[in-house]
């Protein structure tokens, strides 16, 4: 058990059946009255997020979440199957439990499948990868002048937007986090 006067960003928690992430906190005392701490915390299953005051002597209980490096093999019917590098066990997710973090996954990938009392609920791809372009218009001369962009197709069927010189058949870096072209690779 922590109490809410611990609570510190990134701290994982249950707190009314639910499982929460700490995004913010702040230790409030007002002139009058007793002291609080003003949250914003993010449901960790659902992604929501909410602003909630604590008092600070409040308990909860803290929540474990485990994070453990798997490698993407491969689709089949809907399901999407993952290694345990350690093991070598398969486990295979559906598309309702990716949502769209297989944007920038290919097959023999490693990523970090996120569970809590081993019902998984997240897959983290890593935070850069590196794809090729498999379909972009050509640059138009002249256009390089200024910062112009335009959408490119990767190998993992995204779309992003790079600069008017990358072509087909280029290798891109991707920042996975926000979706963007980082670098050529």
């Amino acid at each position: 058990m922590i109490s809410a006067g611990d609570f510190r960003n990134g701290m994982t928690f249950e707190f009314e059946g639910q499982v929460f992430q700490v995004i913010e906190f702040q230790h409030v005392k007002p002139g009058k009255g007793a002291a609080f701490v003003r949250t914003k915390i993010r449901n960790v299953i659902t992604g929501g997020v909410v602003e909630r005051t604590f008092n600070p002597t409040e308990k909860v209980e803290k929540a474990h979440i485990e994070r453990k490096d798997m490698e993407y093999l491969y689709e089949d019917g809907g399901l999407f199957y993952f290694m345990d590098l350690e093991t070598y066990d398969q486990t295979p997710l559906t598309a309702d439990q990716l949502g769209d973090a297989l944007k920038f996954v290919k097959e023999n990938m490693t990523v970090k499948i996120v569970s809590y009392k081993g019902n998984i609920f997240a897959v983290e791809p890593p935070t850069f990868v590196e794809l090729m372009v498999t379909a972009s218009e050509p640059g138009v001369k002249g256009n390089t002048a200024s910062n112009v962009t335009k959408p490119a197709t990767l190998e993992t069927g995204a779309v992003i937007q790079v600069p008017m010189f990358i072509n087909e058949g280029d290798m891109i870096r991707v920042d996975t986090r926000e979706g963007v072209y980082m670098e050529r690779a």
